[in-house]
């Protein structure tokens, strides 16, 4: 407390603070309430901090104040608007002339004066209602006007007029208020302006050709309006449709080159709008990409009459072509030199298509001699297609233009189209010209070959391998052609296997290439052979015998193959697998066929390199000689096995006691020889024969003898810890099991509920899941324990 001062006048002092401060205070309050509505009719907002505690924004409701204005204006409109066209269609003919004036002129004056009084003082909303309200009045005043005062007049010739003085009232209303402008009045008036010309077409009884020019013509109109009124471009896009949907209409159904001019001048003016609109509008490239298709179909048009339907289509494919020439003029806008190569683009694609549905149908027709292979002496030549020249050279024209694209863009994509293109228009062209059936495998086989040489030597992997495609897929062509003759087959699949390896030798070819060619070279090889074979008119069976020729050639060549040598050694194991397969009707045939392959193993097995082509050789001596024996009736396979396997286990046991002393590479540790090397050829001799046997044989003594010698041998692999004798034992004796217990597991599970096995396997999997880390675990172990035996 201020003891200095008398405490009347401190009372004085606080009274008067008190004062500002609930002045402050109401303004505040006042402040406050303003800003919650403002943030009220904005949307949501954020919590705001007010007067005491921290106060936030009223919660949001289910309509704003602005949406529910609106919403109220709007129906207000609506129902003022109803009120009028009742009393314009009703009540008219109860008043005089001079009532039914003085009432119009007074509510459409009231309603287009009112929105400036509404504008001053802020009231928009409602401004843009009333004016809405007007601009109906002005339509029904029009109406009005015609049913009294002109009932004779033509109808659409009226409207026609009307809609010009609407459309010029409108607007000019629009630019009055233009200090404060409305958002109705202009776009009413634009919407109007779309009605004259088209109108005063019809009303002149004009036909389509008429009434397009009228839409073209307003159509230009509206793109002009549009660079200031971006609502205009619209009804421009709208009206240039229509105009050149009637000028399209009239082109077809033309009779005459003479007929068509008309309507193609009609497209070729829609063309002009169209580019005119993209050189003014950088985002108007697709005006003209319609401008340019416009352009080319009003060209093309004119020739239509005189052409057969696929000359047509080359026709109008030499118009658009030259409009791709537009991406390296520079001195074009961006949208128009990007439209006009989209345009040119699109018409080759279309194009395109069309001539690959009659190419498809060429490439396809081959199918048929899959019926009955050799059905003739010498094929025959198919009838050409209608259009077939049309078509191969659509296609030749596109290829062009694709690759002048790529070089053009610096993209590979093009470049991938024209070859696939110029491969299917220079392929399929001799069969759609109905060449001879000699000219069309001659040109096929040069176009064929061309494309593997270009795919071979081209610089693009992209090109390169679309080539590579191309000439697989002529080449599998004129192989199924060729099935129609036997001369044909001979010599068209003797030239492709030349071609194939000519490839497969070409070193400077990316080496996947040269590995494809190569294997192609050996299957037209191993095709051939076959063919060699059915011309003899021998068994199937004997058929086998010259293909081994290829694995032997294969293998005799391997060393002077190179990078090829793998892939040309898996197509030539193949042919061997085939040769197999094809003696596999004959007993004693078969035995020859795996005998003479395990030859052909053996020799590859001397190299280095393939020494593991000595198991296989092994294998198929094996499998020759119990193939000999089956035919030969023998029961009894141990007379023949335990004379090998006695002294190949004696071999075996000398070989690994003779390593033991040995030492290894550079004076290391002693070599070893493993189990698999020294006991695996002599233990599979008997065991795995006499298990055959022994799953064919009812009785129970080889089962019993053939267990107990299975057990031994395990057991004696166990002692000694070799891998080998465990090995092939216990799954030689698991086998026997599985033989002795199968009768017994068959008839339990059938006297066992169907629902059981599923019970248990599912129980077994929850089992083995439950257990999996464990169970994975152990099977490690058990993988190192016998990777660990010799």
């Amino acid at each position: 407390m201020n003891m200095s001062v008398p405490p009347h006048e401190e009372l004085t002092l606080i009274d008067r603070e008190l004062a500002q401060l609930d002045a402050r205070r109401l303004y505040l309050l006042t402040r406050r309430d303003w800003l919650l509505r403002f943030l009220q009719q904005s949307g949501p907002a954020a919590p705001v901090v007010g007067w005491g505690p921290v106060a936030t924004a009223a919660p949001s409701k289910e309509a704003s104040a602005p949406s529910a204005q609106n919403v109220l204006l709007t129906l207000g409109a609506v129902l003022l608007a109803v009120a009028a066209l009742a009393f314009t269609l009703v009540s008219w003919g109860s008043m005089g002339i001079a009532g039914r004036s003085a009432v119009l002129a007074a509510v459409t004056a009231g309603a287009l004066g009112a929105p400036v009084l509404l504008l001053r003082r802020g009231l928009r909303s409602t401004a843009e209602a009333v004016a809405a309200v007007g601009l109906l009045l002005t339509v029904l005043d029009a109406y009005a006007l015609y049913a009294v005062g002109m009932p004779d007049a033509d109808g659409t010739g009226y409207a026609a007029g009307a809609a010009t003085v609407l459309a010029a009232a409108w607007a000019g209303y629009g630019r009055a208020l233009s200090a404060r402008p409305l958002r109705i009045p202009l776009p009413a008036a634009v919407l109007a302006a779309q009605f004259p010309l088209p109108l005063a077409a019809l009303a002149a009884e004009g036909g389509p050709l008429e009434l397009g020019w009228a839409l073209l013509a307003t159509a230009g109109l509206d793109a002009a309006l549009a660079l200031r009124v971006r609502a205009a471009a619209v009804p421009a896009a709208v009206l240039g449709a229509g105009a050149l949907l009637c000028g399209a209409a009239q082109s077809w159904s033309a009779a005459s080159a003479a007929q068509a001019l008309a309507p193609a001048a009609l497209r070729l003016a829609a063309a002009a709008l169209g580019t005119a609109a993209a050189w003014r509008e950088p985002r108007a490239s697709g005006a003209a990409l319609v401008g340019a298709v416009a352009a080319v179909v009003a060209l093309g048009g004119v020739a239509r009459p005189h052409l057969e339907p696929g000359w047509v289509v080359v026709v109008h494919l030499l118009v658009a072509v030259p409009l791709l020439a537009a991406v390296r003029v520079r001195a074009l806008p961006g949208a128009v030199r990007a439209g006009l190569a989209r345009a040119g683009a699109l018409v080759a694609s279309l194009a395109a298509l069309w001539a690959l549905s009659g190419a498809a149908v060429a490439l396809l027709a081959p199918l048929r001699v899959l019926d009955e292979v050799w059905a003739v002496t010498n094929p025959a030549s198919e009838a050409p297609g209608p259009g077939g020249a049309a078509a191969a050279l659509a296609l030749l024209v596109t290829a062009g233009a694709a690759w002048w694209l790529s070089r053009a863009l610096a993209r590979p994509e093009p470049g991938v189209v024209a070859v696939v293109l110029a491969w299917s228009g220079l392929f399929t062209a001799p069969v759609l010209l109905g060449f001879p059936v000699a000219a069309v495998f001659a040109a096929q086989l040069a176009v064929t070959g061309a494309a593997g040489f270009l795919a071979l030597r081209s610089p693009a992997r992209a090109a390169g391998t679309a080539g590579v495609v191309c000439a697989l897929t002529g080449a599998a062509h004129v192989s199924l052609g060729a099935l129609d003759g036997r001369a044909a087959t001979f010599a068209v699949w003797g030239l492709l296997g030349a071609a194939c390896a000519a490839g497969a030798a070409y070193g400077r070819a990316p080496l996947w290439a040269r590995s494809l060619a190569a294997v192609c070279a050996v299957g037209y090889a191993t095709g051939v052979l076959v063919a060699v074979g059915a011309v003899t008119d021998l068994a199937v069976v004997w058929w086998a015998l010259p293909v081994l020729a290829v694995p032997a050639l294969v293998a005799a060549l391997g060393p002077l193959l190179g990078g090829v040598r793998l892939p040309a050694e898996i197509a030539a194991a193949v042919a061997g697998v085939s040769a197999v397969g094809l003696s596999a009707g004959r007993a004693g045939t078969l035995a020859l066929v795996l005998a003479l392959a395990g030859v052909i193993c053996a020799g590859a097995a001397v190299r280095p390199e393939r020494r593991v082509l000595g198991w296989a050789s092994g294998a198929l001596f094996v499998a020759a000689t119990w193939v000999r024996l089956a035919e030969a009736g023998v029961a009894a396979p141990e007379t023949y096995t335990l004379p090998v396997t006695v002294p190949a286990l004696a071999v075996g046991l000398l070989r690994r006691r003779a390593a033991r002393g040995e030492s290894g590479p550079d004076g290391g540790a002693p070599a070893v020889v493993s189990s698999w090397a020294a006991y695996g050829p002599g233990l599979a001799a008997t065991l795995l024969p006499s298990l055959l046997a022994a799953w064919g044989d009812p009785d129970w003594k080889r089962p019993l003898l053939l267990g107990t010698a299975a057990l031994a041998v395990t057991l004696a692999g166990a002692h000694r810890r070799l891998q080998a004798p465990l090995l092939l034992g216990g799954a030689t004796l698991a086998a026997v099991a599985l033989h002795e217990l199968a009768p017994y597991v068959v008839q339990v599970a059938g006297a066992l509920p169907r629902w059981v096995p599923p019970a248990l396997a599912g129980v077994l999997l929850l089992v083995v899941g439950a257990t999996y880390e464990r169970r994975l675990r152990d099977a490690r172990r058990l993988r190192d324990a016998i990777g660990r035996l010799g």
